[in-house]
């Protein structure tokens, strides 16, 4: 296992200390004679795993009290409605930023519900670049911004925070919550499927400030209702039960790397060491502005195309697993989550070297 690195965008890689303690626990957790996937969620057992994990994503980015933390199901794409469900709040149109594949799928959704004003694109640029926030239009009166902070498929991610003022800003943050410290109070509602940095895909962890809870559309569906699930602890009905166990150990594991701070380093070095690499061949390039490239996906293309098919399958053969680019866009993508070891990265490297010592 430690000689195979899977660059998957996701589902992606798990840290192996976290996948050997769940393997195990897996048939008997804690001398309970149960599995945690045969537990009751309402069962005391149960119970402590749910409020132990949310106690300790609490603590790795420092939620503030007035904030709910919902462990849900439905991924990213129910957030797509379920947020303007929930924000709207008597007003009929709401400002959204474009910068790729998954801004685009959230403003076709939240354009059956309410009138979006693109307030930035970054269309003309086949969205290499992010939109300065000077030229942004936005609507004084929407309802929230929201916008996507790393764009999984693109690779372009915000490095700061933008200014929305009184406005509630909300955020996907999928590929990109608890890869470094995050001020949680800039915002109304962050949002995360969990496949990335938070454990197996099924799960989606919602953060959402207390006064954007309460007051939905008329025709908002139960389990689209925020406070629904605030008021039943995440447990409305039968919950991703496995997953949040899985979460939950993530969560202590990146507590015992060092917290956020340190993943954030960590981070930083794999993304500027694979750009480096990148940046120094004229075998190699990269699609994304340099001043908004991802830490967490890392597109590039070959000089030539053609060799894109042995790339990959030389790529395999060394265990550098699904590097290839998202389909509408194509090249090759890495993906180098909080799992993703910084040995992982140099391997990559040494190939990327190799290959076009003899290819080139």
């Amino acid at each position: 296992m430690s000689e195979i690195y899977n660059f998957s965008a996701g589902p992606a890689m798990l840290p192996v200390p976290v996948m050997e303690q769940a393997r195990e626990e897996l048939l008997d957790w804690h001398s309970t004679g149960m599995s945690v996937m045969e537990m009751s969620h309402r069962s005391k057992e149960y119970l402590s795993v749910a409020t132990q994990a949310e106690a300790d994503l609490r603590g790795l980015l420092e939620i503030p009290d007035n904030y709910h933390v919902l462990f849900l199901q439905g991924g990213a794409t129910s957030q797509f409605a379920m947020v303007p469900h929930n924000l709207l709040r008597g007003k009929t149109g709401a400002d959204y930023i474009n910068t790729g594949a998954w801004s685009k799928k959230a403003i076709k959704e939240a354009r059956r519900y309410c009138d979006v004003n693109v307030a930035a694109d970054s269309d003309d640029t086949n969205y290499s670049t992010i939109p300065d926030r000077a030229e942004w239009h936005l609507d004084d009166n929407a309802a929230y911004v929201h916008y996507t902070p790393n764009e999984t498929i693109g690779g372009v991610e915000f490095h700061s925070i933008p200014d929305t003022g009184d406005v509630p800003l909300v955020a996907d943050m999928s590929s990109t919550l608890l890869s470094r410290p995050l001020d949680v109070a800039r915002y109304g509602v962050i949002y995360a499927g969990a496949q990335k940095n938070i454990g197996p895909a099924g799960l989606t962890v919602v953060i959402v400030r207390d006064d954007l809870v309460g007051e939905t559309l008329d025709f908002t569906p139960t389990m689209f209702d925020y406070k629904a699930h605030a008021d039943n602890g995440s447990m409305l009905n039968t919950p991703p039960t496995f997953a949040w166990y899985l979460a939950g150990l993530v969560f202590k594991w990146i507590a015992d790397q060092g917290g956020l701070v340190a993943m954030a380093e960590i981070n930083r070095r794999k993304s500027r060491r694979l750009y480096d690499a990148i940046d120094a061949s004229a075998f190699y390039a990269s699609p994304v502005d340099a001043a908004c490239r991802s830490w967490m996906n890392v597109p590039f293309i070959l000089a030539n195309d053609g060799l894109d098919g042995d790339f990959l399958a030389q790529a395999k053969s060394a265990g550098l697993l699904n590097l290839k680019g998202h389909r509408s866009v194509g090249g090759m993508r890495a993906s180098i989550y909080n799992a993703m070891p910084e040995k992982g990265v140099d391997a990559l490297i040494s190939f990327m070297a190799e290959f076009e010592r003899t290819h080139g």
